[in-house]
C-alpha cells in the first residue's frame, strides 16, 4: 500500500523534504513507517520521541494501522456567529481591525495582537517564519473557539503562515462576552490553547544570518 508522509519543520529537514510516498506492507502500522523512515533518514532518530503523529489530520499513537492512501504528518513540538470566518490563516499581513467582534449586544471585548519581536533570548531576530499543517491548524483552531464559546464567549482567530517580520502581527485573537470577566478569560485561553494544541511552527531569522527552529512544547489535544 501507498502512504503519503507530510513533515513539517525540524522533521522536514531530517527527512529532506515536506512530502514523500512510500510503500508499506499491508497491515503496517505507524510505529512501522516511523521505524521505516528512521532506517531511510537517521536524522530523525534524535526527535522521533517528540513527535506527535496525525494519520489524515487526527493525532494517533504508533498501534495504530495504516490504510492506502493514508496521510501522515510529522508533528514536531508547537512554538504555541459572525459574517466573518471565526478563524483565518494568512499570508497577507494582518491588520489590528479586522479581527474585531464588537457589537451592541455584548459589554465586553478584548483583543489579544502578538507582532515579532526583534530579539529572542538575547539574540537578534529579523524575521519569523511560519510554517504550518493547515486543514488540522484550522480544523484544531475552530475547535478551540467552538470549546470556549460554551462558556457564552465568541472568538475569532487569524493567524500568518509565511515570513513575518519584525513589528507585524503574527497573531490576532478577539473575544467577545457579555462581561469583562468572561471575555478575558476566552482570549486567555484560545492564546494557550492555540500555543499547545495547533500545528503551527516558527523559524527564527536572527541578525547574524543564522536561524532556527523554536520547538518547545509537545503537541496536545
Amino acid at each position: 500500500m501507498k502512504i503519503r508522509v507530510l513533515a513539517f519543520a525540524t522533521a522536514a529537514d531530517a527527512l529532506g523534504g515536506r512530502e514523500l510516498e512510500l510503500e508499506l506492507e499491508d497491515g503496517a502500522t505507524v510505529g512501522d513507517l516511523l521505524a521505516r523512515l528512521e532506517d531511510d533518514a537517521p536524522g530523525l532518530g534524535p526527535i522521533r520521541d517528540h513527535l506527535a503523529i496525525a494519520v489524515n489530520g487526527k493525532l494517533e499513537g504508533p498501534e495504530t494501522t495504516l490504510e492506502d492512501a493514508a496521510e501522515v504528518a510529522l508533528l514536531p513540538p508547537v512554538s504555541g456567529g459572525d459574517s466573518a470566518p471565526a478563524v483565518q490563516l494568512v499570508s497577507r499581513p494582518i491588520e489590528a481591525g479586522e479581527v474585531s467582534l464588537a457589537d451592541s449586544g455584548c459589554g465586553a471585548e478584548v483583543v489579544f495582537l502578538g507582532r515579532v519581536r526583534d530579539h529572542s533570548k538575547g539574540r537578534g531576530v529579523t524575521k519569523i517564519t511560519y510554517q504550518g499543517y493547515e486543514a488540522m491548524a484550522e480544523a484544531r483552531l475552530l475547535t478551540i473557539c467552538r470549546e470556549l464559546s460554551r462558556n457564552g464567549a465568541q472568538l475569532r482567530i487569524i493567524h500568518r503562515l509565511g515570513d513575518v517580520l519584525v513589528g507585524e502581527l503574527s497573531v490576532a485573537i478577539a473575544a467577545r462576552a457579555p462581561h469583562r470577566r468572561e471575555a478575558f478569560a476566552a482570549c486567555s485561553k484560545a492564546l494557550e490553547r492555540l500555543k499547545r494544541e495547533t500545528p503551527i511552527w516558527k523559524l527564527e531569522h536572527y541578525d547574524d544570518g543564522s536561524f532556527a527552529w523554536r520547538e518547545e512544547e509537545p503537541l496536545s489535544g
